[in-house]
């Protein structure tokens, strides 16, 4: 049996923050990971160039039972502390939009920076091991196949449900349950949604910029058509937000005045479809005409027509059925609940020396690096208290 101070569960980007502030201490740290390979879902987030922060992080940029939650940790460590971390490491970075920003050559930079700073601090990491159980007398117990280590705290960073196929699981869940903690209903977010009935496939490839709307929330960004329903980042930044059987609002044409248009284009000779392509792509309007309008010439035009054509186009009401599920997530909304946690340290208030961070407690971000600045944030909060 080896004895260490901390054991941290999980080497993603919460994980291997908190090894590195807790070596920084002087700590003894193992962390243990049951995939052959650490951060994972750095190395695939942002197209494979990581959206590590933004430039703009707030509390009200993240969901949770308990909003203003967030707020601790967030000031401890800071989106600009991030930032002057990666600029130390020569980290070559751009910013994209509305704050996000990117590694300019590859997200494994961020993880190798990392390990990196891993090393620096003597923090061992275990790959390609899977924890077994996990006990609580006086010092926690970890368990896996080929060895058993004792510590004075543990740390679970063990994620959510989203990506399966880079080892997301239940683990961090069963372990809150195990020591009485109780959990915030889970489900895919910031995940395309799914048209309820009567799809649009034959847009599918077609982005539009839009603004969507739901639950007294507004994203203006793109939207994307696919084969079973909507994508595109409003659409994965309202599903945060969009509870099942609710309607969600679309303004296809967000800067334009369509019912001015449509008035003076009432001298217009063209179709209504072809009006409509001058604003929308050609394929989009076709299809929004023969759905919900009467494809007439603009001069033949009602009132009530107008009026029909604005309220489709600018406040377009969509059920969606559901969502994409965990495959197509980018994470897991609800979690570890956070009335039970130190929105200072991330240490239980059940059990002392045990802590949650990361994806698996109840707090989700935006898309825009927001998950990952959390990451870096309740890492570092506990890695220096554990």
């Amino acid at each position: 049996m080896r004895k260490v101070d901390v054991v941290i569960i999980g080497a993603g980007a919460a994980g291997l923050f908190c090894g590195i502030h807790a070596g920084r201490r002087g700590r003894s740290v193992i962390i243990i990971e049951h995939n052959q390979e650490v951060g994972r879902k750095i190395v695939i987030s942002g197209g494979g160039r990581c959206n590590f922060t933004n430039r703009t992080v707030r509390a009200e940029n993240f969901i949770s039972s308990n909003p203003h939650f967030a707020k601790s940790a967030l000031n401890q460590y800071t989106a600009d502390d991030f930032i002057a971390l990666v600029r130390d490491n020569g980290i070559a970075f751009y910013e994209k939009t509305l704050g996000q920003l990117f590694c300019r050559t590859s997200s494994r930079e961020i993880v190798s920076m990392l390990l990196d700073e891993c090393r620096k601090v003597g923090v061992k990491i275990i790959t390609g091991t899977e924890v077994i159980s996990v006990r609580h007398d006086a010092l926690f117990t970890v368990s896996t196949a080929s060895e058993t280590f004792q510590c004075e705290s543990l740390v679970i960073a063990t994620g959510g449900l989203s990506f399966p196929k880079v080892g997301a699981s239940s683990f961090g869940y069963d372990v809150a349950r195990q020591f009485g903690h109780s959990i915030v209903h889970t489900r895919p977010s910031l995940v395309p949604l799914t048209f309820k009935t009567g799809g649009f496939s034959e847009l599918a490839g077609i982005s539009v910029d839009a603004e969507v709307s739901a639950e007294g929330k507004s994203f203006r960004e793109n939207i994307l058509f696919t084969h079973r329903g909507l994508s595109g980042p409003a659409i994965l930044q309202i599903s945060n937000y969009w509870k099942p059987a609710q309607t969600v609002s679309i303004d296809l044409l967000p800067d334009i005045d369509l019912a001015n248009s449509l008035s003076e284009g009432k001298q217009d000779k063209r179709m209504l479809d072809n009006f409509l392509s001058s604003f929308l792509p050609k394929r989009l309007s076709e299809e929004f005409t023969t759905r919900f309008f009467t494809n007439r010439q603009m001069a033949q035009l009602s009132k009530s027509e107008i009026e029909t054509v604005c309220e489709t186009l600018k406040h377009w009401k969509v059920q969606f059925g559901g969502t994409e599920g965990y495959d197509k997530a980018e994470v897991t909304l609800g979690g570890v609940d956070t009335s039970e946690l130190s929105s200072k340290t991330m240490e239980s208030s059940k059990v002392a020396g045990l802590y949650f961070i990361g994806e698996v407690v109840d707090v989700t971000g935006w898309l825009g690096g927001y998950n990952f600045q959390w990451a870096w944030s309740s890492g570092f909060v506990a890695g220096n208290v554990a």
